[in-house]
């Protein structure tokens, strides 16, 4: 009768360590799926140094409205979009040939009923040798489908990233009117 006891016992106790395992790996799951921040990837044949040099002159790939430095740490920096959009940024982090954060310090967009929505995000490009190629991971942590700008603002970052900074690194010249050319 222990001998049953015990068996049941420590089947009880596997069971329950089976169950808590799967829910970590759901909640890991979850978790993951749940990351909605704005997120594209492009891979190039130039190196770490060319990729971080490009990301740093956001005038030839963004917009040439952009007022202050923008290739030093802790600069800071404002960006406008016509009257449609303008932030003011912050350069957070910096490690040459690997990783640029932006800080969204401050935004508008005339066409949101919250015109901060941006207010806080980070802006990170992550930089990282694959094989012989350079892959670019550009992220806007905080930029989710639930903001009224997602869709607006991830057509044009997948613009930006995609087509004019990818052009600045390989050819030298951005693309910055790229939504206009069909």
């Amino acid at each position: 009768m222990l001998t049953s006891t015990l068996i049941a016992f420590i089947l009880s106790i596997a069971c329950n360590a089976q169950q808590n395992n799967d829910q970590f790996i759901k909640s890991k799951n979850e978790n993951k799926m749940n990351n909605q921040d704005f997120t594209t990837t492009i891979l190039v044949d130039q190196s770490p140094a060319e990729v971080f040099k490009a990301i740093n002159n956001p005038r030839a790939w963004w917009s040439e409205d952009i007022n202050g430095s923008t290739d030093k740490l802790n600069d800071e920096w404002t960006y406008h979009f016509g009257d449609n959009h303008r932030s003011k940024m912050k350069t957070t982090e910096m490690i040459p040939d690997k990783k640029v954060v932006w800080l969204v310090e401050d935004n508008y967009f005339k066409f949101t009923k919250d015109p901060n929505e941006w207010v806080g995000n980070k802006i990170t490009f992550e930089i990282t040798k694959q094989g012989d190629k350079t892959q670019l991971v550009f992220t806007q942590i905080g930029l989710v489908p639930t903001y009224e700008c997602y869709n607006v603002c991830r057509d044009a970052w997948t613009g930006f990233v995609q087509n004019s900074l990818q052009s600045l690194i390989t050819t030298g010249k951005g693309k910055l009117k790229w939504y206009e050319q069909h």
